[in-house]
């Protein structure tokens, strides 16, 4: 996993929020795919710092969740 990502390095990847995800705020993250990459943030404050993980650990996070 890699945290030294910053939005400013990954602002050309097309980012989605969940669909559960409502208007009003709150805690929500988004996600960008990339070749063998996802990366991922906080809606919140999409200036932040991202986090890396591969398509692999993206998949079982889901999975499990």
């Amino acid at each position: 996993m890699n945290t030294a990502e910053t939005s400013a390095v990954a602002s050309d990847l097309a980012w989605f929020k969940s669909s559960y995800s409502g208007t009003e705020g709150g805690d929500c993250v988004e996600v960008a795919a990339n070749t063998g990459v996802v990366h991922i943030r906080d809606s919140k404050a999409a200036s932040g710092p991202i986090v890396r993980v591969s398509r692999e650990a993206w998949a079982g996070f889901v999975r499990e969740a």
